[in-house]
């Protein structure tokens, strides 16, 4: 049997339709209720790798799972069981076409722009003489438009938002306060943990009865950009690169090995032992976040066991 679980196609009772994103699949149930399950797929530059990493579905599920839990009390979420290591059971959500992009430091996508010459990041104006990873006085928000299918999100500014009525002015306010509040309970999570939140998104979306909820991963290497606290101030004084908590390691060896998601690039090839290396550092990942001693699901046969526990969930 399989280590990893790549694809799904399971028939659930009252299953009305099948969402395949890059990494998750997520089941309609009776138009009520969503069963969201964490693949192990891999995706780097938009594009999923060819191999899964084991593991790594059941440690994005539970990081998001675990930091839900430590948020409620702030925003509402649309979780409501986790029957599964790999799956998460839901309300059903409208989900709003934006994603809240919040940046507490000068990293990435922000740190590109800036090299590039630009000054202004999704409206909002990003200070002169700032150097890579430097903090922000205070945290942005760069939202990002979600793209159809196939597609790279596209920043936008919130005036485009409000203008294009992608979001209302009245549900956009609730967005950018949830944005905020959330960044600012991640930021002290991560600190009693020895780590920085650099940047993370929020997706956010509408319940049946008019709410709104916090949809989809929290916090997630996959999500968020982290950086070890200890040692942060010395790298950026010696203009040295930080040490992160993400999935930017697999995007630095894909870059190594030539490739950038661009028009007539090859993945490179991923041997076994590379992918296991790939799933000790999500494991690790896993532990730093939330300071869990991991615990290894059975993988003897992945399939089987959603299956049997989604059904045991949605039966009982």
């Amino acid at each position: 049997m399989s280590k990893t679980i790549i694809d799904t196609n399971f028939n659930f009772p009252n299953q009305k339709s099948v969402y395949k994103g890059k990494v998750r699949e997520v089941y309609n149930i009776n138009d009520e209720q969503l069963v969201m399950i964490a693949t192990d797929r891999l995706s780097a530059f938009d594009v999923v790798m060819p191999k899964g990493i084991p593991y790594k579905g059941q440690i994005l599920n539970q990081i998001a799972t675990k930091m839900m839990n430590a948020t409620e009390d702030l925003v509402p979420n649309w979780l409501v069981a986790t029957p599964d290591p790999n799956v998460a059971v839901g309300h059903l959500c409208e989900p709003f076409k934006v994603e809240m992009v919040i940046r507490g430091y000068m990293s990435g996508h922000a740190a590109r722009e800036y090299k590039a010459g630009r000054r202004l990041l999704c409206g909002v104006a990003m200070p002169e003489g700032m150097r890579e990873n430097d903090k922000f006085h205070e945290p942005i928000i760069t939202p990002a438009t979600k793209a159809e299918k196939g597609d790279h999100d596209e920043d936008i500014s919130r005036e485009d938002i409000l203008k294009r009525g992608i979001v209302s002015e009245e549900d956009y306010l609730v967005l950018e306060d949830y944005t905020r509040k959330l960044f600012q309970r991640g930021t002290e999570i991560a600190a009693e943990r020895g780590l920085i939140l650099v940047d993370t998104k929020y997706e956010f979306g509408k319940t049946k009865d008019g709410k709104i909820v916090l949809i989809d991963e929290i916090h997630t290497p996959d999500s968020s950009r982290y950086f070890y606290a200890d040692g942060y101030q010395e790298r950026q004084d010696r203009g040295e690169a930080q040490k992160q908590l993400s999935k930017e390691f697999v995007r630095q060896w894909l870059i190594a090995n030539g490739f950038q998601g661009l028009e007539g690039q090859t993945v490179p090839h991923m041997s076994d032992d590379y992918i296991d290396t790939v799933s000790e550092r999500y494991i690790e990942l896993y532990e730093n976040i939330t300071g869990d001693t991991f615990i290894k699901a059975d993988l003897a046969d992945i399939q089987s066991r959603i299956e049997a526990n989604v059904l045991a969930y949605l039966n009982h």
